[in-house]
C-alpha cells in the first residue's frame, strides 16, 4: 500500500488525532492486511458500505479509483453496482454509476491482471507475441528471484521458445486470472486456470498464452541455473490453436 497522507494533509492541524487514525491505522494497518483479505476484496466491501449509506461524494470516487487500481474491472464494477441497486437503493446506484463511468471511462482493459495488476504494455517482447500482452513486475529489480505477472488479451499467445541452461533452469507458470494454455513440444496442451502450476524444463520448446475468448494472467519466473538464455522461435500454428477450447 502507498503511504496515506490525506488525513494529515486535510485535517492535520484541525484534528491531528483523527488524521493519525485515518493515515496510520485505517490505511496503514487495516488496509495493509492483504494476507487476511486481498485489496480487491477490501475495495468491493468499502464501496458497498459507502453506497449502502448513501455516501456518493468524493470519498466514493476515491474508493472507485482505488478499486480500479486494485483489479476491479469495468464489467465487474457494473455488475456490483447493479446488484447493489436492489439492496442499497436505486438512487444510490444511479449516483454511483455516474461516478463510476467517469472513473472507468472507455478503458476496456482496466482491472485485468488479477490481484497483481495488469501493468504496462509488454513492448520489449511484442515481436514474440501474437496479440497484445502486458507485464507487471511482482518483485523488485534487485531481488534474486524475478517474478512477473504477464497478462494476455483474448487470443494472445507467445511464439514457440526455449529457455536454455547448462545447469538447473527452466520456467514456472502459475495461473492467476482467466483461462489460458501452455504446450510443451510433443505433449498435449495444458489448460491453465487460476492456481494451475506448470513447470517447463530447461531446453523444452514450448508456448503459452490466453484462450481465444478469455483474458488471461499468469505469474512467471525462471528457476535459478547457470548459462541461462532464451531462444525465440516460430509462431504457433494458427489452425491448431483455433481447435483448442
Amino acid at each position: 500500500m502507498v503511504k496515506q497522507t490525506a488525513g494529515r494533509d486535510q485535517l492535520g492541524e484541525f484534528a491531528p488525532k483523527f488524521a493519525e487514525l485515518n493515515d496510520d491505522v485505517l490505511f496503514g494497518e487495516v488496509w495493509s492486511r492483504e494476507g487476511q483479505l486481498p485489496l480487491k476484496t477490501r475495495s468491493i466491501v468499502t464501496i458497498t458500505a459507502l453506497i449502502s449509506k448513501g455516501i456518493t461524494d468524493s470519498s466514493l470516487k476515491y474508493h472507485l479509483m482505488t478499486a480500479k487500481k486494485n483489479g476491479v474491472s469495468k464489467s465487474e464494477m457494473a455488475e456490483i453496482l447493479t446488484h447493489l441497486a436492489f439492496y442499497a437503493g436505486w438512487p444510490n446506484a444511479w449516483a454511483a454509476f455516474n461516478m463510476a463511468k467517469e472513473v472507468y471511462g472507455d478503458d476496456e482493459t482496466s482491472g485485468h491482471g488479477g490481484f497483481f495488476g495488469m501493468g504496462k504494455p509488454n513492448d520489449g517482447f511484442a515481436q514474440y507475441f501474437t496479440g497484445n500482452s502486458y507485464l507487471n513486475p511482482v518483485t523488485k529489480e534487485d531481488d534474486p528471484l524475478q517474478i512477473h505477472n504477464v497478462t494476455f488479451e483474448p487470443g494472445c499467445i507467445n511464439h514457440w521458445h526455449i529457455h536454455h541452461a547448462s545447469k538447473g533452469g527452466g520456467q514456472v507458470l502459475i495461473g492467476v486470472e482467466g483461462e489460458g494454455w501452455c504446450q510443451i513440444e510433443g505433449q498435449d496442451p495444458i489448460k491453465i486456470l487460476p492456481g494451475t502450476i506448470v513447470e517447463v524444463p530447461a531446453g523444452a520448446k514450448h508456448w503459452h498464452g490466453a484462450s481465444k475468448n478469455s483474458w488471461f494472467s499468469h505469474l512467471a519466473f525462471m528457476i535459478p541455473g547457470e548459462d541461462l538464455s532464451n531462444e525465440w522461435l516460430e509462431q504457433v500454428d494458427e489452425d491448431f490453436y483455433n481447435t483448442l477450447d
